[in-house]
């Protein structure tokens, strides 16, 4: 239902943060961290105000919550809720979910459970929060599924701002999101997609290698605004990787009209702004088969 000639960006990279409930996908502490690091005012948008917004800027938007309840205790936004946000707003909801690795066949079964039934689209992990390496075992049976379904991975990598700043960093570590973790995935299940999700500051060049490396994995560049971006990431967006890397704001802690506007001012080729915004998302999202 996205129509690509009215949309004039997709962004691969945002955040269902409220039920319909009005109960809060991360802990009050974690929140608060999160919003003491992005110094951002509105976070709590509902699905259906994230919908308005996105309509209002003629944006595509993936959206998803994290499923991190085995290690955090706190709940998440139902992946449930979200899917029918997307029906009730298909020309601007791409529905991903979450499944807790923890889960192990049970997640399988919610997997096949959220593609077959709610049409999701695809499934975001945050190593992280979740407290898991990517390249842990336990974790391939949900790979092994969504490889079979034929939808795309998104891994958070790099530091994260959940927990920045709060004592002990939240009880965030941060070693469960290098990207050369997700390499392994990519090796071991050559026929997934994967998106390592942000600048991987401080593996940036992993991230560049592993993209470089293995066909099936691309980049977004959600969770920092364009300005900050190091240097080879512009260097292989413009070159090597032009055909995989992706718009993403990580909304609602960063918008994507601040994103957009310190984007434009990068030195990114003409030919190459489109694809960036817009075609590798659709082409990746199965929205435009050429």
């Amino acid at each position: 239902m996205i129509d690509l000639d009215v949309v004039t960006a997709i962004d691969m990279h945002t955040h269902a943060e409220v039920s319909e409930r009005g109960e809060h996908s991360l802990s009050a502490d974690l929140d608060a961290a999160a919003g003491a690091y992005f110094k951002t005012d509105h976070r709590h948008p509902t699905l259906t105000e994230i919908a308005a917004y996105y309509r209002e800027r003629r944006m595509a938007a993936v959206v998803f919550t994290v499923d991190a309840e085995s290690a955090t205790g706190h709940p998440p936004v139902p992946n449930e809720e979200v899917a029918e946000a997307a029906r009730a707003n298909p020309d601007v909801i791409i529905p991903f979910a979450s499944v807790d690795p923890a889960r192990g066949k049970a997640g399988v079964r919610e997997v096949r459970r959220l593609v077959e039934e709610y049409g999701v689209r695809g499934f975001k992990f945050h190593p992280n929060v979740q407290a898991f390496h990517p390249n842990d075992r336990r974790a391939y049976v949900l790979y092994e599924v969504m490889e079979e379904l034929g939808v795309p991975a998104v891994f958070h990598t790099g530091q994260t701002g959940i927990g920045a700043g709060a004592p002990g960093g939240g009880g965030i570590r941060l070693k469960y999101s290098n990207p050369m973790e997700v390499d392994d995935v990519a090796v071991d299940f050559p026929g997934l997609t994967i998106i390592l999700a942000h600048p991987s500051f401080p593996w940036q060049d992993e991230a560049l290698a592993v993209a470089t490396h293995k066909p099936k994995v691309y980049i977004d560049l959600s969770g920092w605004s364009p300005k900050y971006f190091p240097p080879q990431l512009v260097q292989y967006a413009n070159t090597l990787l032009k055909d995989k890397v992706l718009f993403g704001s990580d909304y609602p802690m960063i918008s994507p009209d601040r994103w957009l506007a310190d984007f434009a001012k990068l030195p990114i080729k003409d030919e190459v702004r489109p694809k960036i915004l817009k075609e590798n998302a659709a082409r990746l999202l199965g929205l435009r088969k050429d």
